[in-house]
C-alpha cells in the first residue's frame, strides 16, 4: 500500500485548519449583528451536554471586568504554572492568531488540534440544530469556548483560568463552577449589550458570583461597589479584598519603575505573601497594573487552600515570568527602526492608563502615534485623552469590518488640535510613523484596537 508523503499530510492538515478558522469567522464576531436573544446560557449548556460536559472535568477560576481582566488572568495563570500545576488559560480577543486564546502551560493550541476539535464541536452543533435541540448554530464565541473546554478536558489540566469574553452573566464561559470568581475594574464599554451606566454594567459582571462562592475584587467606583456588594451579599458569597496586595503609590513608596538599557521596563516592590516577604517584579507596567497583579496574588493566596503547590516562592516566580503581549510592550529600536510601544487602549479607562504611563516614562521623548479603533468605541473621548501627547498621529484601520476608517477618526479627534495623517492599513501606517520619527529619539506608539496592535506586531515580525 502506498503511503501518503509527509508534505502531503502536512498540507492537508494545514488546509483543514484554515478551513476551520474560516468557518469560525463566517459565524461572525460575537458582537456583530447578534440579536440579544442569542445570548442564552441554556443554549451553551445544551451544546456542552452533547459534548459530555467537558467544563466539569477541570477546576477553574472565572475573571470578569472591563479593564485588566486579561492581565490578571495572564498573571494568575503564570503563578499557577510556576507552582507546577498543569494550567490552562483562555483569553480573548487575540492579537494575531486565534490559537493565542487557548493555551496550556503557556503553549498555544496547535493548528491540528484546533481543526480536530472544531470539527467535533461543529458537527455536534449542526446535529443539535437539525434535531431541534438548538434554535440556531452557536455563535463564534460559544464555539470557541466549547473548543477550549474540550481541549482543556482532553489535556487533563489541573486548573483553567478563564477570562470572560463580554459581561459575565450571559457570557459563554459562565457555565463553569469556578473555585473562585474575580472582578477587575469596571468602566463604560460595550454599552449596546451591557447597559449605559456603571451600575448596569457592574450587574452583568457580578453575574459570575456564585451562591456561597468566593469573590476576589478591589474597591472601585461607588456605583460598582454598591452593585457588587449587594450581589455578593444576596448570594452569600465570601468577598476577598486584594487591597493588602496593592503597594502604596506615593513619593515614599518602595514601588519603582525600572528602565534598563532604555527598553526593559519592570515594576518592582516588596510584599508580604503567604507569611513571607517576596519581591514583586512584574513586566506589566503602569500604576493600573498594580491592581491587576494584586488581584492575581489575592486569587493565588485563596487558591493555595485548595492547591498546596502554590507557595510564596512560586507566586514570586510566576509574576516575574508573566507574558502578556501588546500591553505596554516595548520593542527596542534598531538600525533604521525606532523604539516601539504596543498598548491596547480600546476605551477611555485604558487610554487614561496609557497616558499616565507614557507621561511617566517618556516625558522628554517625541511620540508619534499609530491609532485605529472599532467604530463602536468612544473614539472622540479616547483621542482627546491620548492625542495631545503626540507630535503627530497616523490614523489607520485594522483588517476588520468593524474598524472605523481614518477619516472618521480624524473627525472624532478634530478638537485635539493634533496633526493627523491617514494610512489605508496598519503596515503602511507603521512605515509612515517610522519615517516621521527620523533618526532621532522618537518613539512610535501603536494603540487603540487590539486588532491594530496585532496587525502592527505581525508587520514587524513581533511574536504574540
Amino acid at each position: 500500500m502506498r503511503q501518503t508523503s509527509r508534505p502531503v499530510l502536512e498540507n492537508a492538515m494545514q488546509s483543514s485548519y484554515q478551513s476551520a478558522v474560516a468557518r469560525m469567522y463566517a459565524l461572525g464576531h460575537e458582537l456583530a449583528h447578534t440579536p440579544s436573544s442569542k445570548f442564552d446560557l441554556a443554549h451553551m449548556r445544551v451544546l456542552l451536554s452533547a459534548l459530555e460536559h467537558p467544563e466539569n472535568k477541570f477546576r477553574s477560576v472565572l475573571i470578569a471586568g472591563t479593564n485588566g481582566k486579561g492581565s490578571t488572568a495572564a498573571t494568575l495563570a503564570s503563578i499557577l504554572q510556576a507552582s507546577g500545576l498543569r494550567t490552562a488559560l483562555y483569553t480573548s480577543p487575540h492579537l494575531v492568531r486565534i490559537n493565542e486564546r487557548i493555551r496550556t502551560n503557556g503553549e498555544q493550541i496547535s493548528d491540528n488540534q484546533f481543526a480536530l476539535l472544531h470539527d467535533v464541536v461543529d458537527r455536534t452543533a449542526e446535529r443539535l440544530v437539525e434535531d431541534g435541540e438548538l434554535p440556531w448554530h452557536p455563535s463564534f464565541f460559544e464555539m470557541l469556548t466549547a473548543i477550549a473546554f474540550e481541549y482543556f478536558a482532553n489535556n487533563r489540566v489541573d486548573i483553567a483560568v478563564l477570562e470572560v469574553g463580554m459581561g459575565g452573566r450571559l457570557d459563554a464561559t459562565n457555565v463553569v463552577d469556578p473555585l473562585l470568581s474575580v472582578i477587575t475594574d469596571i468602566s463604560l464599554d460595550h454599552q449596546k449589550f451591557l447597559g449605559n451606566t456603571i451600575a448596569e454594567i457592574a450587574r452583568e459582571k457580578a453575574g459570575i458570583i456564585r451562591p456561597n462562592g468566593v469573590l476576589v475584587t478591589l474597591p472601585q467606583t461607588p456605583e460598582a461597589n454598591d452593585v457588587i456588594g449587594r450581589v455578593a451579599l444576596d448570594a452569600g458569597a465570601t468577598a476577598i479584598s486584594a487591597v493588602p496586595f496593592v503597594p502604596p503609590v506615593s513619593p515614599a513608596s518602595s514601588e519603582t519603575w525600572q528602565r534598563e538599557e532604555s527598553v526593559r521596563i519592570r515594576t518592582s516592590y516588596p510584599l508580604q505573601v503567604l507569611g513571607k516577604e517576596i519581591e514583586v517584579e512584574s513586566p506589566l507596567v503602569g500604576r493600573h497594573q498594580l491592581r491587576n497583579v494584586a488581584l492575581a496574588i489575592a486569587a493565588a493566596e485563596e487558591l493555595s487552600a485548595h492547591l498546596p503547590a502554590i507557595t510564596a516562592d512560586s507566586i514570586e516566580r510566576g509574576i516575574r515570568e508573566t507574558r502578556w503581549p501588546g500591553r505596554f510592550q516595548v520593542i527596542p529600536g534598531r538600525e533604521n527602526q525606532p523604539e516601539f510601544v504596543f498598548d491596547v487602549a480600546h476605551n477611555p479607562a485604558g487610554a487614561w492608563a496609557l497616558r499616565s504611563t507614557l507621561s511617566s516614562l517618556y516625558e522628554d521623548r517625541r511620540l508619534v502615534f499609530v491609532f485605529g479603533a472599532m467604530r463602536d468605541k468612544a473614539i472622540r473621548e479616547i483621542a482627546e485623552i491620548l492625542f495631545p501627547l503626540a507630535e503627530r498621529v497616523v490614523a489607520t484601520r485594522a483588517d476588520n469590518p468593524r474598524s472605523a476608517n481614518p477619516e472618521e477618526i480624524a473627525e472624532a479627534a478634530s478638537r485635539t488640535g493634533t496633526e493627523i495623517e491617514f494610512a489605508p492599513d496598519v503596515p503602511s501606517a507603521v512605515r509612515r510613523a517610522c519615517a516621521l520619527t527620523g533618526n532621532d529619539d522618537g518613539i512610535v506608539v501603536v494603540t487603540g484596537s487590539i486588532y491594530v496592535v496585532g496587525d502592527a506586531m505581525q508587520a514587524l515580525g513581533v511574536p504574540a
